[in-house]
């Protein structure tokens, strides 16, 4: 078996470890799925009447659609927090020493997590899309424009799972990782996520609008809302990427160093 092959099935063994361990742990998986569901109903029932109404908020048909996606990125960014506590907890409990004592690729360690991270962020994106439609959202973009969604929230669930990778090797602490939610959830807050950039002024409105998170959220509400082209959706994959470039290439530099003190 080449060395290729032999990596890529230890990278498929470790991400379906993560998954595993993420299902076998309702702690795990249960807060990226219930608190993003949770804030979505509440600020559909709060502000169900603001399209069309409020000055800037552009006339759709409903706050659901508008706010699917933003709920998506909450519950990716939970995963990811939680997906880089679990990778140091493996750090605290001896199970990361196991495996870089062993013959397994070093590129895996790093791949395996991001595909776990990957997979969840699919299965995210089309649940809560599902969870949306029950309730009268519809995707005006059709099948393509689910498949632009499910695309850039994989690729951000990649770039999240490379952060909470990149702090557990930082600091191995589990705590550490979970310590470094709230400043994520600011990130998505300080955006437009749940609300659209005519709405804001003064500090918020400049914050808001150089915020990557924001620029992510409005492409995937484009395919939700109709009026989506190629340029908005490669916008959006664009900045994924650009996030996963930088989170990827930091945990894979912070892992080698480890990896070298180790040796």
């Amino acid at each position: 078996m080449s060395a290729a092959a032999l990596a890529t099935r230890q990278t498929a063994a470790l991400a379906w470890r993560s998954i595993i361990t993420t299902l076998r742990l309702p702690q795990a998986w249960f807060p990226a799925l219930f608190f993003p569901l949770v804030l979505m109903a509440i600020f559909t029932a709060s502000f169900g009447g603001a399209p069309g109404n409020i000055p800037g908020f552009p006339p759709i048909r409903g706050f659901l659609d508008f706010a699917v996606c933003g709920a998506i990125v909450q519950g990716v960014l939970i995963a990811g927090t939680t997906a880089g506590a679990a990778f140091a907890t493996d750090i605290e409990h001896g199970f990361f020493d196991r495996l870089v004592a062993s013959p397994t690729s070093r590129v895996s360690i790093l791949t395996g997590r991001l595909g776990a991270s990957v997979a969840l962020g699919v299965v995210q994106a089309l649940l809560f899309l599902s969870i949306a439609a029950i309730f009268g959202a519809r995707v005006e973009g059709g099948f393509w424009g689910v498949v632009v969604v499910v695309i850039i929230a994989a690729i951000f669930a990649a770039a999240v799972g490379g952060l909470g990778v990149y702090l557990a090797i930082r600091t191995g602490s589990g705590e550490a990782v979970q310590g470094m939610f709230p400043l994520f959830l600011a990130l998505l807050f300080f955006s437009s996520a749940f609300f659209p950039l005519d709405t804001m002024t003064g500090w918020y409105h400049a914050v808001a609008a150089v915020n990557p998170i924001s620029y992510l959220v409005e492409s995937m509400r484009d395919e939700v809302l109709g009026g989506a082209t190629i340029w908005t959706a490669l916008t959006g994959i664009g900045i994924a990427a650009g996030l996963a470039a930088i989170s990827i290439t930091a945990s894979a530099i912070t892992l080698r160093r480890r990896l070298r003190v180790a040796s």
